[in-house]
């Protein structure tokens, strides 16, 4: 949810100018000569671009120290030796490829600076070593907040491919999935379709099987057997295996001829009758489902392509978003609608939050061109006026907002409807596009061409762009201005149309 947040504005004021890399160390020898002007330098620069540090002292200076500073090596060792610049090196100039860094890394130790070395007891104290400092240079470039906002994934609310990213949980009335069971089981996977379509066989063959071995052991066919003046209620009945096979062969009507219930009881006879009730009453259920889930057109989906970005421009006037959506199949989709839905984050006057706010974007609803004849590919307009939700976005505002816009494409399957429509599977592809996916002041490019006796379509052309000029103000504020225009304008016209007064003779 915190993701469709707006986000903060980018605000630089507070960072200062640090190097990127530690200044190497000097070479005394080298930089003997310009050392002092280097130094004055140095540390000029760094008291204009951060006047409300105190500086640290220069190499050779005369005047005091802060007290909340150490005392550096140029004041030491102008002590001992004042007339040679050599002993305390000057620092390296600011490279002109230098970061920015946050103006508190002034606290952290050991942050390299263009000023001269600490004393050297304090450094033989606390050592710096080389590892210490690349891990805190890595930790100073990644710029604050900022660059990591811009760095943290988009939960999105729906994939490309049209997955809604929404887990349900805490189900605490779960019997009601029970009683739809028709649309439970169509909607398992199908691996689990599988098993809960063989564990409904293989478990009423066993229960049956099993009350028919305890009907023969009750009455003693089991103890029997063998015997040919006994007269058996299932014959060849004589334990658990022969009467699992006997509920497999009556269930499935096969018949081998070897088994078979007699006369001699009746509890056989109802046992055989329930057992075939039960079997039917699977078989339509198990079967239904089968084809159901088998028929269902959920992969024609898979064949209605949309545009991997939306694009912004004017079209006959009006700033327009548009994208495009095609049909791979020759079998086309009767009766299309496509429909697109706002998903973003607000918070009302009263100071209510809600999360994930759904709202419509006019696709031509009024006008009937929301409804599509999917033949070839299909530019889709939203006209950006006074009910759209984009009034108020320009260019500028686009790169701060966080919304995402889903995409509903619905049709009947040509396959499985008839003429009249009366029957047919509806198919839903759905795909959604959030604020770094639109393009402002693109068109994509056409991809149709005239051929001998046919028109043609370049999928290959279908995701091309080419950039149009676009003003980058919202469409309110192209509005206003040509509402100035016009009032202008019509002044104009007004003076030059207003008769005037002959002079007198």
């Amino acid at each position: 949810v915190l993701a469709y947040l707006p986000r903060p504005p980018t605000d630089t004021s507070r960072y200062g100018t640090f190097p990127q890399k530690p200044a190497l160390p000097a070479t005394p020898g080298a930089l003997a000569e310009d050392g002092q002007q280097q130094a004055s330098a140095t540390a000029a620069k760094r008291s204009a671009q951060m006047p409300n540090y105190p500086s640290p002292p220069r190499c050779g200076g005369g005047g005091p120290s802060k007290p909340s500073l150490p005392p550096s090596c140029s004041s030491v060792a102008a002590q001992h030796h004042p007339s040679d610049p050599s002993r305390c090196p000057p620092a390296a100039p600011r490279e002109a490829g230098g970061h920015w860094y946050p103006m508190h890394a002034l606290s952290v130790p050991n942050i390299p600076s263009s000023a001269c070395g600490k004393t050297p007891a304090r450094s033989a104290a606390v050592p710096a070593p080389e590892g210490l400092q690349s891990r805190r240079r890595k930790l100073l470039e990644e710029d604050g907040p900022v660059v990591q906002a811009s760095k943290r994934q988009r939960q999105r609310y729906v994939t490309k491919v049209g997955k809604c990213q929404v887990n349900l949980g805490n189900i605490q009335e779960k019997k009601r999935f029970l009683s739809d069971i028709f649309t439970t089981i169509v909607d398992l996977k199908y691996r689990w379709f599988l098993f809960v379509f063989m564990m409904c066989y293989i478990v009423t063959w066993v229960v049956f099987g099993t009350v028919y071995f305890f009907d023969a052991w009750a009455r003693g066919d089991v103890r029997h057997r063998g015997d040919p003046e006994w007269r058996a209620c299932i014959e060849n009945v004589d334990g658990f295996i022969s009467a699992l096979l006997f509920s497999v062969e009556s269930q499935r009507t096969i018949g081998y001829g070897s088994r078979m219930v007699t006369a001699n009881c009746a509890e056989g006879v109802v046992l055989l009758m329930a057992q075939s009730i039960v079997g039917s009453m699977i078989d339509a259920l198990m079967v239904g489902c089968m084809f159901v889930k088998i028929s269902r057109p959920k992969k024609r989906a898979q064949t209605l392509i949309f545009s991997k970005n939306c694009v912004v421009s004017r079209r006959d006037g009006k700033l327009c978003l548009m994208f495009r959506v095609g049909d791979l199949r020759d079998s086309h989709m009767v009766d299309a609608k496509i429909r697109a839905k706002l998903i973003k984050s607000r918070q009302t006057a009263e100071g209510e939050f809600i999360p994930l706010e759904q709202s419509e974007l006019n696709l031509g609803y009024d006008t009937g061109e929301d409804r599509l004849f999917l033949v070839e590919p299909q530019i889709i307009c939203h006209v950006i006026n006074r009910r759209s939700p984009f009034w108020d976005m320009s260019a500028e505002s686009l790169r701060r907002e966080q919304f995402e816009i889903i995409i509903i494409l619905e049709g009947i399957v040509e396959a499985t409807g008839n003429r009249c429509l009366a029957a047919g599977m509806t198919c839903q592809a759905r795909t959604s596009y959030t604020e770094d996916e639109i393009l402002w002041g693109y068109r994509f490019e056409p991809c149709m061409s005239l051929e001998k006796g046919a028109f043609r379509v370049d999928y290959s052309r279908f995701e091309m762009t080419f950039e149009v000029q676009t003003p980058a103000a919202s469409a309110k504020e192209l509005h206003e201005l040509e509402r100035q225009e016009h009032s202008t304008l019509s002044l104009y016209r007004d003076h030059l149309l207003q008769p005037r007064a002959l002079p007198g003779p």
